[in-house]
């Protein structure tokens, strides 16, 4: 029985042999893998320059100062935005959800996005990410509902995982 090195040597060729042959025989890879595989959880794909972007989006360090004086349009908001550095910090990660991030800079006005850069003391761009994360949600594809839900569906039963929701009623 092999192991150590020689183990892994085995595994790394054959990983390599399997690549190469699925190459050689047409498999998907690239751009249209990732649409095969994340375009159903409405994740959109990036583009060189978008890489680049959301590099100096994620340089935030978590110091809270752009949060100072966002109080009110938090406890306006009903939940929806927790304040911008939550917003920075889970917006520049690598699933994140654009739809809900637009919902939250909805609440911020872009001039108070600008004042926000000046505090901040590693220049995140607000403005830019915010007109990136619009743009992205915007671009999102919806998910379609999958073969398996639907088959739940028509059965009656339940999916695992899904809470059971009276059905809704019209005001009287």
């Amino acid at each position: 029985m092999l192991s150590g090195r020689a183990l892994a040597l085995v595994v790394l060729a054959w990983s390599l042999l399997k690549v190469l042959v699925g190459r050689l025989f047409g498999r998907k890879t690239g751009l249209p893998l990732f649409h095969e595989n994340y375009d159903a959880d409405g994740l959109p794909a990036l583009d060189a320059a978008e890489r680049e972007r959301i590099a100096s989006f994620s340089r935030c360090i978590a110091c809270g100062r752009c949060d100072v004086g966002e109080a009110d349009r938090i406890a306006a908001s009903g939940g929806e935005y927790p304040g911008l550095m939550t917003i920075v910090l889970s917006s520049s990660r690598s699933m994140p959800d654009y739809d809900a991030a637009a919902r939250s800079l909805a609440h911020v006005p872009m001039e108070v996005l600008a004042q926000k850069e000046e505090i901040c003391p590693t220049r995140v761009p607000f403005v830019e990410l915010a007109r990136f994360v619009r743009s992205k949600a915007g671009a999102k594809q919806r998910p379609t509902p999958s073969v398996t839900a639907t088959a739940v569906e028509e059965a009656g039963a339940q999916a695992p995982g899904q809470r059971e929701h009276p059905p809704a009623t019209a005001p009287t």
